[in-house]
C-alpha cells in the first residue's frame, strides 16, 4: 500500500492551511502547525511532509523552532523542506530530529553538496525535490527555469548516491492538482530510484490510480488540500468521531 504523508505547509510559524471540520467541530482544527502534527497523527498518520514556506522563499530555514517542536509533539517520522541550500541549513535542520530531508534548489547548483550530505548523513537521510513546469525543472520556489528534464536531473543524481526523488509537476494550468502519471512511471523506471509524488492527487480516483505504480518505485505520496478538504470517504468518519473527543489519546502529546 502507497504511503501517504499528510503535507502541513508553515509561514510565520502558522499553517497555510487547516481541515474543514464537521458543524460544531471547526474548534478541533487549528492553524497552530504542531496541533496540525498532532491532528493527522491522530488519525493514524504514519509520517509527515512539512514545508517551511518562509524558508523557500529566503533561501534558508525560518521555521526551525515550529519545526523542533512539531518533532517532539509526535512519535512518527517527519521529512522537511523550503529553504535548505547549504550545508549549515541542512545540518540545523537534521538537527532537530528530522527523519529527512528534501533538497531542491542545491541539488541542481551544487551537486557536490549533495554527494556530501549522503556520504555523511547516508541515503535515508537526504531526498531530493524536483519540480517541473512543461517539462523543464524549476527552482527557487517556481522563479527560475533550468535547461533540464526531471529524468536527466534524477540521473545525475542517483550517479551521486541519492536514492529518493520527491516529484511534482506544476501541469498545464499551474493550479488544479496534476497526475502525471506516464512521468513518474518513467522515472521510476529510467532510474530505479524510490519515487515520491507531490502534489499530485485531488481524491480517492487520483490515488487508487497512483497506487498502480507502487510496482514501479512510487511508493509515496504527498497530499495537501485534499485532506484538508476532506476529499476521502474515510474523513467524514474521523470528522464525527472527533466532535465527540475529551481524550487526545497516547499519539497526541500536546
Amino acid at each position: 500500500m502507497i504511503l501517504i504523508f499528510p503535507a502541513i505547509e508553515v509561514t510565520n510559524a502558522c499553517c497555510v492551511q487547516f481541515v474543514r471540520g464537521g458543524a460544531g467541530a471547526e474548534h478541533r482544527y487549528s492553524i497552530d502547525p504542531v496541533k496540525m502534527a498532532v491532528l493527522w497523527r491522530g488519525e493514524n498518520a504514519k509520517t509527515l511532509h512539512v514545508v517551511d514556506l518562509d524558508g523557500v522563499s529566503e533561501g534558508k530555514v525560518i521555521n526551525a523552532e515550529v519545526i523542533r517542536r512539531m518533532v517532539q509533539a509526535v512519535d512518527i517520522p517527519i521529512q522537511v523542506g523550503g529553504g535548505l541550500r547549504n550545508y549549515d541549513e541542512i545540518k540545523k535542520v537534521l538537527d532537530l530530529g528530522v527523519y529527512r530531508v528534501v533538497i531542491g534548489t542545491a541539488a541542481v547548483e551544487q551537486p557536490g553538496l549533495i554527494e556530501l550530505l549522503v556520504k555523511e548523513f547516508g541515503t535515508r537521510k537526504i531526498a531530493i525535490g524536483i519540480e517541473t513546469l512543461r517539462g523543464k525543472v524549476i527552482v527557487e520556489g517556481g522563479k527560475r527555469t533550468i535547461e533540464m528534464t526531471a529524468l536527466e536531473l534524477a540521473r545525475r543524481m542517483k550517479g551521486i548516491g541519492v536514492t529518493r526523488i520527491v516529484y511534482k509537476d506544476r501541469g498545464p494550468d499551474d493550479g488544479k492538482p496534476y497526475l502525471p502519471y506516464d512521468t513518474l512511471k518513467e522515472l521510476a523506471n529510467a532510474t530505479n530510484l524510490r519515487i515520491t509524488s507531490r502534489g499530485a492527487i485531488a481524491n480517492y480516483r487520483d490515488l487508487v490510480r497512483l497506487q498502480e505504480l507502487e510496482r514501479y518505485g512510487v511508493d509515496s505520496v504527498i497530499i495537501g488540500k485534499p485532506l484538508y478538504e476532506n476529499q476521502f470517504p474515510c474523513q467524514a468518519l474521523w470528522r464525527i468521531n472527533e466532535k465527540e473527543l475529551t481524550d487526545l489519546g497516547p499519539t497526541r502529546r500536546i
